[in-house]
C-alpha cells in the first residue's frame, strides 16, 4: 500500500486533525489523498470504500452513524476529547462561572445567543434546562461560518456575550474565555475523537503504523492551537500541522 485516502469532515478542526495524522502517515512513506465532505457525504464515501482512514469520529454519540453496519469502519485510538459548552470572554465574565447564573436579573451577559446552525439542538436544550427564555434570552441561528466570525469578534472586543461552541476550537486558544460550568449536565457528555479504519484494508497497513496511530494523542490544547492558526493566522491545515510538529505552534 503506497497511498492512503484520509477522510475528514469539512471544517477547520477536522481538517487540522487530519493534517496532523497525515504527518504520521507520510513518515511511513505513504502518499495521502484527502476526502472532505459533510456527514451525509462522508457516509456515502465510506459505503463506496472511498475512505481508508477517517479523522476524527466523535464517539460514542455525535458520529455514531459512521460505525453503522454496511460502512465497514472500525474505531481505534483517542486523539482528543471534544466537549460542548458555553463560554464568555474572560474580560467580560465579571465573576460569572456557571450557566445557572445567567438567569439572574443583574447578570451583565447579553441576552441574544448567536448559535451555529450545527449545534442549535444543543443550544435549545441548554436554554430549556436553565429556563433562560423566561430570563429574556433569545437564540439567533447563523450558518456555522458566520457564527464563527461572530465569535471571533466577541473575543477580539471582549464583548459580554455567550459563545456556544465545541471544545477544542480557536475560541479556547490562549485561555481567553471562561468555560461556564453546567451543573445540570445539559451540554451533554464528553466525546472521544477517534480514528476510523476501513476494516477491509487492515491487513495491508503496517502494524507499526497502526500502533503509532493508536497511541497518538493530540489533546484539546493542540487542536485548539491548530484551529487558531488556520482561522486567525491564515495557515493551511498542512502548514499548521508542520508548525506543531516542529514545536513552533504552542507557546513554551
Amino acid at each position: 500500500m503506497t497511498t492512503v485516502t484520509l477522510g475528514h469532515l469539512d471544517n477547520t478542526v477536522q481538517q487540522a486533525s487530519a493534517a496532523a495524522v497525515a504527518r504520521v502517515l507520510e513518515a511511513y512513506d505513504l502518499e495521502v489523498e484527502y476526502v472532505a465532505a459533510s456527514r451525509a457525504g462522508m457516509e456515502a464515501h465510506m459505503r463506496q470504500g472511498d475512505v481508508d482512514l477517517f479523522v476524527s469520529a466523535w464517539l460514542p454519540d455525535v458520529d455514531a452513524g459512521f460505525l453503522a453496519e454496511g460502512l465497514g469502519m472500525e474505531a481505534f485510538g483517542q486523539l482528543y476529547r471534544p466537549a460542548f459548552g458555553w463560554c464568555v470572554p474572560e474580560a467580560a465574565a465579571t465573576g460569572i462561572t456557571s450557566i445557572a447564573e445567567l438567569a439572574a436579573a443583574d447578570c451583565p451577559v447579553g441576552r441574544e445567543i448567536v448559535a451555529p446552525a450545527s449545534v442549535i439542538d444543543l443550544v435549545r436544550q441548554i436554554v430549556a434546562a436553565y429556563n433562560l427564555t423566561e430570563a429574556g434570552y433569545t437564540i439567533a441561528v447563523r450558518p456555522d461560518a458566520e457564527a464563527c466570525d461572530h465569535a471571533a469578534q466577541v473575543l477580539e472586543n471582549s464583548l459580554p456575550e455567550i459563545i456556544p461552541v465545541w471544545q477544542p476550537s480557536f475560541v479556547h486558544y490562549g485561555q481567553r474565555v471562561v468555560q461556564l460550568e453546567d451543573p445540570k449536565g445539559a451540554c451533554g457528555p464528553e466525546q472521544d475523537a477517534r480514528i476510523l479504519l476501513r476494516s477491509a484494508i487492515r491487513a495491508e497497513i503496517d502494524q507499526d503504523l497502526l500502533d503509532e496511530l493508536d497511541e497518538l494523542t493530540l489533546g484539546n490544547k493542540v487542536v485548539s492551537a491548530l484551529d487558531h492558526a488556520m482561522r486567525t493566522e491564515g495557515m493551511s491545515a498542512e502548514d499548521a500541522a508542520e508548525a506543531w510538529q516542529r514545536g513552533k505552534l504552542l507557546p513554551r
